[in-house]
């Protein structure tokens, strides 16, 4: 099984002159290939964490292709032709749901025939701090990642009975893999003490992981879609990291961080590293999947913090 990146590079007011004008545009040659088999399942996710929640419930029977590309967060990315083309083609998409994608889902529901279908019903909900809505980062705490693979395992059987069987070796194999995270994070966290329990990042992502293991969570801002580093956003932050005498900061790999460096810099706290929000790591990084990217964080965070 394959999760692949769809390639980006056409701005999104294109989206509806690429509905009539496929058979002038360059395609996917593997992706047309593998969608020609009859029997071959494939899927398009939104982004690269829930791709690779699918891919390893579906494991080798099909192929998954996820939209936004790793390194660009999805609150505010922009569909371009092939994204379209890619979902159209699909026998589903999966999002991530909690608002995260509308951009997309608004997309689908005025061009396309694809079913959407949420991955994190079942989540308890965390409400954003002073603005409408809800968190959508649940898959920061593992913890919530066995009701992403529930729901995955739900719909594909269902869609492709014949193959339930392995769909559910394969989750039951990764609930195990999920298992042993959850064993290497609580271990790994258990070397913070109480008083340095503190996450601060430029997007507030980690509420979901902050309410499982115990820590105080803030950000410069609450969500990448809404207003982001505003002169009076950055310095509530300063404010709040001198008032706690924060030992650490830290930055995302899908945001800019200058915002942090200007909180770093008024504070003399050091950026401590580089932690995975909205995306996993490119190919070389360590980080490459779910399970790699949050024994990632968490090793960063106790490096930081302890």
């Amino acid at each position: 099984m394959r999760v692949s990146k769809i390639l980006i590079g056409v701005p999104f007011f294109l989206i509806m002159s690429a509905c009539g004008a496929d058979e002038n545009e360059p395609v996917n040659e593997e992706h047309n290939e593998q969608a020609s088999h009859d029997n071959e399942i494939y899927v398009t996710t939104s982004f690269s964490i829930t791709a690779d929640f699918v891919s390893q419930v579906i494991g080798d029977l099909g192929e998954v292709d996820y939209l936004v590309p790793i390194g660009e967060e999805p609150h505010e990315y922009e569909p371009v032709p092939s994204d379209f083309r890619n979902v159209t083609d699909a026998d589903v998409f999966y999002t991530n749901g909690m608002g995260l994608e509308e951009w997309i889902e608004r997309l689908v529901e005025n061009t396309g025939n694809t079913e959407i279908v949420s991955l994190s019903d079942g989540v308890t909900e965390i409400p954003l701090d002073g603005e409408d809505g809800v968190d959508p980062h649940a898959w920061l705490s593992p913890k919530n990642a066995e009701v992403y693979i529930a729901n995955i395992l739900a719909d594909v059987t269902e869609r492709f009975p014949e193959h339930a069987d392995e769909f559910e070796a394969n989750a039951e194999a990764y609930l195990d893999e999920i298992d042993n995270l959850l064993e290497y994070v609580d271990e790994t966290l258990d070397q913070i003490p109480e008083e340095n329990r503190i996450v601060v990042v430029s997007e507030n992502a980690f509420k979901y992981f902050g309410e499982d293991y115990g820590f105080q969570t803030a950000g410069i801002w609450e969500i990448n879609s809404g207003e982001e580093g505003t002169t009076g956003q950055i310095n509530a932050v300063i404010d709040l990291v001198r008032e706690q005498d924060i030992p650490a900061l830290f930055v995302e790999t899908t945001v800019d961080n200058r915002y942090m460096e200007t909180v770093s810099e008024n504070t003399d706290v050091p950026i401590a590293g580089e932690v995975y929000t909205d995306a996993v790591g490119l190919e070389g990084s360590g980080a490459e999947t779910y399970i790699d990217m949050i024994r990632h964080n968490a090793d960063v965070f106790a490096e930081g913090l302890k």
